[in-house]
């Protein structure tokens, strides 16, 4: 069975050649580089990664991420991070592109002013990306950003979107809101939700029933031919409560997933989406 993975951070161990920002974000196990995830992924049958830049530990210096997308091209897709704000974003992204084979924009709100998504910076981006047919992944985390992103989305129906964390669901107060979030965006034919939230969510060990049912919500509402695994790599930083093996057994083996469903969420719909060019 075809096995992509389609979010995990990387950061590399030289911070000379690759400064990481102040007070960055560390694994506690310091194996976060691209060669690190390249023997996990390997290790557990994964065929090919969507490497994310990693925000919490260079801010959007996209140095490392850029070359380790164009070194290993052959498992790797790159997804660049850059900041709405800055005027120069929409170049870099040409750049990154052009130069380096980055094939995803992680959209973020603006950090500085309270629009959004719904913003100038916002979406002078996603028109560079629709102009270079590069896809998005949003980074739509809280609650009061759905009416700007709902916006953004109506106005771009034709970039590939992937849906990060839908929405950072967890058990608690906010896991039905959230819930009904994500649900009414299946509206959007162009939204493929990441369903790596039960990992970084839950509040239990292997196997986190506490968050299947939401899992399997999604799935009925999108369809698994929308839905993509991710591992969210490095796990001892960001599913502390789960191993990448676990978190891959979730979908291969612990939710009540048929043949079909599983092949299109563990691999088929991402290889459609990001890696045409894999054979199964």
């Amino acid at each position: 069975m075809l096995i992509i993975d389609c979010h995990a951070h990387i950061c590399s161990g030289d911070e000379k050649r690759y400064p990481p920002k102040e007070n960055p974000l560390r694994s506690p196990g310091g194996k976060m580089a691209a060669e690190d995830l390249r023997r996990t992924s390997q290790a557990n049958g994964v065929r090919a990664v969507r490497a994310i830049q990693t925000v919490s530990f260079y801010g959007y210096d996209n140095r490392y991420l850029c070359d380790s997308a164009k070194a290993n091209r052959g498992w790797m897709r790159g997804v660049c991070t850059l900041n709405p704000d800055d005027p120069r974003s929409p170049g870099l992204l040409r750049r990154f592109a052009r130069e380096y084979g980055v094939a995803t924009l992680r959209s973020v709100p603006s950090p500085s002013r309270n629009t959004g998504f719904d913003d100038a910076g916002v979406r002078a981006l996603w028109k560079t990306a629709a102009d270079l047919g590069v896809s998005i992944d949003i980074f739509l985390m809280r609650l009061e950003m759905v009416p700007s992103a709902t916006k953004i989305l109506t106005e771009f129906p034709k970039i590939t979107v992937g849906f990060d964390h839908c929405m950072d669901l967890k058990p608690g107060p906010l896991l039905a809101p959230g819930l009904e979030a994500v649900i009414r965006l299946a509206r959007f034919g162009n939204l493929y939700p990441k369903l790596d939230f039960i990992g970084t969510g839950t509040t239990r060990r292997f196997p986190c029933e506490d968050l299947h049912d939401a899992c399997l919500t999604i799935i009925a509402a999108y369809g698994p031919e929308r839905c993509v695994w991710a591992s969210s790599f490095p796990n001892d930083l960001w599913t502390p409560n789960i191993t990448y093996s676990e978190h891959l057994r979730l979908f291969t083996e612990v939710l009540p997933l048929n043949t079909a469903a599983r092949r299109a969420i563990l691999g088929e719909t991402a290889r459609r989406l990001w890696f045409p060019e894999l054979k199964v």
